[in-house]
């Protein structure tokens, strides 16, 4: 069993300045910055690790759900209530280019490796991929073989994989056209890749968080303990693979062993459910977010 106590379990420091729910947090490439979005239609750049704002993106007609920064932390993409997807530049805060194409709120946004290509995944049961480099607003490929509203993207060198509301995992690999469905029984709000890419790690609406193998698609571990029936929550794994954290609706934070899904470590976080959290790259150090409108800096 890992040990626990490397864990990032003390408050280290606030950041206070959306209005109303925060409903995502994300460490950027390096760890060094943060970006934060929520209810008040607002995009918050941050540096976690001096508590300081650094700057504001407003254009977003409603709700803001998810934010992504590529990897030089030049362009930001970002997606919520209005449908669209916003592609940004950071230092400007100007919006480059918005993509059109899905029909209902956008839940989750990510850039591809090259920052290149961006997906997005809808309520409106699709994925679509836009291409940053063009100047259409158009998306260069829709899938839509999925059953229900699509809550969670993410992207490896070559494959496309998305959690979905109708209990599965669907993995597209884009070289050669193939979709690989796992079927988990109950609605996914959220996936999260491990940092090996081997396994992805999948938080159900029956209050359990489901870690797959990806080549196999076997179920390796279950784990439980938090409340997760209503909300997108996040969940990952911590930087070296060894814990899996998770938010949870009452406002606790909960890390289990990756090996054996024993509860390592429980706190209250947030005085309301906890929409998100992200780890650093490198050391022990983890970001919360909260529907009570705070984003958290936690330390070992």
């Amino acid at each position: 069993m890992a040990s626990g106590s490397e864990l990032p379990v003390n408050e280290s420091s606030v950041l206070k300045g959306h209005e109303g729910a925060v409903l995502a947090v994300r460490f950027n490439a390096d760890g060094n910055y943060c970006l934060s979005c929520g209810k008040d239609r607002t995009l918050q750049l941050w540096n976690p690790h001096r508590g300081i704002h650094i700057k504001t993106y407003k254009s977003h007609g409603r709700e803001v759900r998810d934010v992504h920064v590529t990897s030089d932390n030049a362009k930001l993409v970002s997606c919520g209530g209005d449908r669209q997807v916003f592609y940004w530049d950071v230092s400007s805060g100007r919006v480059v280019r918005k993509f059109r194409g899905h029909d209902s709120e956008v839940n989750s946004v990510k850039f591809n490796e090259y920052n290149s290509v961006v997906v997005s995944a809808g309520y409106d049961r699709s994925v679509r991929a836009f291409d940053c480099r063009s100047q259409s607003s158009e998306p260069i490929q829709i899938i839509d073989t999925f059953q229900d509203s699509v809550m969670s993207v993410h992207l490896t060198k070559t494959e496309i994989i998305a959690g979905c509301v109708d209990g599965t995992v669907r993995t597209f690999d884009i070289r050669i056209g193939r979709e690989i469905v796992d079927q988990l029984g109950h609605p996914v709000n959220c996936i999260s890749l491990s940092n090996d890419s081997n396994c992805v790690l999948a938080s159900c609406l029956d209050s359990t968080l489901r870690l797959l193998d990806r080549s196999a698609g076997e179920l390796l571990q279950e784990y439980k303990g938090h409340k997760c029936k209503s909300f997108k929550m996040d969940c990952c794994l911590t930087n070296t693979d060894a814990h899996v954290a998770s938010g949870s609706e009452d406002g606790f934070i909960y890390f289990w062993d990756l090996v054996d899904a024993s509860i390592v470590s429980s706190f209250r976080a947030h005085n309301s459910v906890v929409t998100s959290v992200s780890y650093h790259p490198k050391d022990s150090c983890m970001l919360t977010s909260s529907v009570d409108g705070t984003i958290k800096v936690w330390r070992k």
